[in-house]
């Protein structure tokens, strides 16, 4: 059975939404979603870098992120014809590790948590696929990269690149020819 390996956030989980809108509410800045377009919230407001990194390293940040659409039917799915590995980069918020697996264990109840990889260089998991919204985890891991569109990443060039889960869905039962 082929392996995909799948990112947590900006994929299952989204990211982005979940930290404008706590940065808006925090200094009334009326960030929208499109002014994300191309570049990360930490890009726009560097000033506010280390406040977003306090935000986002916190418990209750990880457990309240809005999940991707259609990526929990399409991901069960997947489930029954490929083994599904979550390779988060956890290692970048340390104080993430329990609420991330918490969610992913309430919002993916049918996934493996044995094949929950909380890393932070996605080259050391061993799968066929990588899906992950960015270039330099796509870069370095030794397999079929996939970037999944995210506001950061639009303008980011990359030879496979799915907008949403149906695409995913269709790509991997479909056009890689697994039999449904």
């Amino acid at each position: 059975m082929k392996r995909i390996a799948v990112d947590m956030d900006e994929v299952l989980a989204d990211f982005s939404k979940e930290l404008v809108d706590r940065v808006n509410e925090k200094y009334n800045l009326g960030i929208t979603m499109n002014d994300l377009a191309g570049t990360p919230i930490q890009k726009l407001y560097p000033e506010l870098a280390d406040d977003m990194f306090e935000i986002v390293n916190t418990d209750s940040f990880f457990r309240s992120l809005p999940v991707i659409k259609d990526s929990q039917e399409v991901l069960k799915e997947l489930a029954e014809h490929y083994e599904i590995v979550i390779a988060t980069a956890a290692m970048l918020s340390p104080n993430s590790f329990v609420a991330k697996y918490d969610w992913l264990k309430k919002h993916f109840p049918f996934l493996n948590p044995n094949l929950f990889v909380f890393c932070g260089d996605k080259s050391t998991v061993k799968a066929d696929y990588l899906i992950d919204d960015h270039i330099y985890q796509l870069n370095t891991f030794g397999d079929r990269g996939i970037m999944f569109t995210s506001p950061h990443n639009i303008n980011e060039p990359y030879d496979l690149r799915m907008n949403n889960w149906q695409e995913l869905r269709t790509y991997f039962l479909e056009k890689v020819n697994v039999k449904v």
